[in-house]
C-alpha cells in the first residue's frame, strides 16, 4: 500500500524563496510595457511584423498592375518594339507602293545594317494565322528594310539576321493600311508621280476605297488640289497604259500630263497601236514612240473634260480596244497585269453579288479544265 504524502502549508519563508527564483529567471526577458507579459509582447511583436509585410507586399503588387497596364497600353498602341523572325512576315499581304528596287540603293543599305545595325524599325500587323502554327505579321511599312535583312542573312546564316525589329500595329482596315504605307514613303523618300497613280488605282481595285477618285483624295489628302489632279492624270495612264509602259517612272510630269490629256480625249487605241511597233530600250525612246501620236491628239479637236479624271466610255459594246471588252448589258471587262500576275477588272450597274458568284464559278470550271 503507498505511502500518501502529508502536505503543509508554506511557510512565509518558502513564499520568499519561491518569489526571488522567479524573479531572477524572468530578469533577462525584454519588457516594452510595464506589466506586459512576455506571451502578450511576442504577439503584438509578431502582428506588427505581419501589418509591415502585408503593407509592402499590397504596395509592390500595385506597381506590378501599374508596370502591366502602361506595357499593355503600349503595346495596343504600337509603340512596343520587338523582335520578330523574319520566316514571320509576309511583304506579299499588301501591294507594295514602290514600283522597284535598286540594285545600288539595296547594296547600300545592306551595308549600312551590316556596319551599324538596323536604326529604324519596321511596322507590321497581325495576321489570322490557323490554330498550332506559329503567328504571322503583315508588312506595313519598311519593305527594303526587310529585304535587306533577309539577303544579310542568306549571305551570312548569321543568327542576329533571322530577327528584325519591328513595331507590331493594331490590326486596321485595308485604306488605313493604305494611308499608312503610302504616308511613311512619302515622307521617307517621295514617290513617283506614276507610283503615286499606281497605287490609288490598285487600292481601289482591291476594295479599300470606292474608287480611284476616292482613292486619291484619301490617299493623298493632306497634298493640294493641283497635286491630287495630276496624281489623278496618271492614275488614268496606269489604268490605260500600264500594261505596255515599260519606263513608266520615268515620265516627267510634264510628260505625263500630256500623255493623260491624249487618253481623255479618246487616244487610248492609237497611242497603244503606236506603242506596239517596237520595244523601247531606255525611257527616251518610249517616248518618241508615242510622242508624234500626242501632238495628234493634242492639234485635233478637244473632248471637254475635267483635270485627271477618268473620261466617260463611249455607249457601245464589243471590244473597245486591245485589253477592253463592253457587254451589251453596259459591264465593262478590263483586263491588266501587274507585279503578281493577271488582273480583271469588271463595272457596270448590272453587276451585283448573285452575278459575280456565277461568274466565278465559271471561271473556275474553265481554269480547271
Amino acid at each position: 500500500m503507498a505511502k500518501r504524502r502529508r502536505l503543509e502549508t508554506p511557510s512565509s519563508a518558502d513564499l520568499h524563496r519561491i518569489e526571488e527564483q522567479f524573479r531572477s529567471e524572468t530578469h533577462d526577458r525584454p519588457m516594452v510595457g510595464r506589466g506586459i507579459a512576455p506571451i502578450a509582447q511576442v504577439a503584438a511583436d509578431s502582428a506588427a511584423l505581419s501589418s509591415a509585410e502585408s503593407t509592402e507586399s499590397r504596395a509592390s503588387r500595385a506597381r506590378t498592375e501599374a508596370d502591366a497596364a502602361r506595357l499593355q497600353a503600349a503595346q495596343d498602341q504600337g509603340l512596343l518594339m520587338v523582335e520578330l523572325p523574319i520566316g514571320q512576315i509576309d511583304e506579299a499581304v499588301m501591294i507594295r507602293d514602290r514600283m522597284g528596287m535598286s540594285d545600288e540603293d539595296l547594296l547600300e543599305l545592306r551595308l549600312s545594317i551590316a556596319a551599324h545595325g538596323l536604326r529604324l524599325p519596321i511596322e507590321v500587323f497581325d495576321m489570322e494565322a490557323p490554330a498550332g502554327q506559329e503567328p504571322r505579321y503583315g508588312l506595313l511599312s519598311g519593305y527594303r528594310r526587310l529585304h535587306a535583312v533577309r539577303a544579310l542573312y542568306e549571305l551570312t546564316q548569321s543568327e542576329k539576321y533571322s530577327r528584325i525589329r519591328a513595331l507590331v500595329r493594331r490590326r486596321t482596315e485595308a485604306d488605313a493600311a493604305f494611308v499608312a504605307m503610302v504616308e511613311e514613303n512619302e515622307v521617307r523618300e517621295e514617290l513617283s508621280h506614276f507610283e503615286r497613280g499606281r497605287i490609288a488605282v490598285i487600292a481601289a481595285n482591291q476594295g479599300a476605297f470606292a474608287n480611284t477618285e476616292d482613292a486619291v483624295n484619301k490617299l493623298f489628302a493632306t497634298g493640294s488640289k493641283a497635286k491630287r489632279s495630276k496624281v489623278r492624270s496618271f492614275a488614268l495612264i496606269f489604268e490605260e497604259l500600264g500594261d505596255m509602259l515599260r519606263f513608266p517612272e520615268a515620265l516627267t510630269e510634264r510628260r505625263g500630263l500630256r500623255l493623260s490629256a491624249a487618253l481623255r480625249n479618246g487616244g487610248e487605241a492609237r497611242l497603244r497601236q503606236a506603242m506596239s511597233v517596237r520595244t523601247p530600250g531606255n525611257p527616251d525612246e518610249e517616248w518618241a514612240l508615242v510622242e508624234p501620236m500626242v501632238q495628234e491628239i493634242e492639234s485635233g479637236p478637244r473632248t471637254p473634260g475635267r483635270g485627271g479624271r477618268p473620261r466617260t466610255a463611249p455607249p457601245r459594246h464589243g471590244w473597245i480596244d486591245a485589253t477592253t471588252i463592253r457587254t451589251t448589258s453596259g459591264i465593262e471587262i478590263r483586263r491588266a497585269r501587274d507585279g503578281r500576275g493577271h488582273i480583271l477588272r469588271l463595272e457596270g450597274d448590272a453587276l451585283d453579288d448573285e452575278l459575280m458568284e456565277s461568274l466565278m464559278l465559271e471561271i473556275q470550271s474553265l481554269l480547271e479544265k
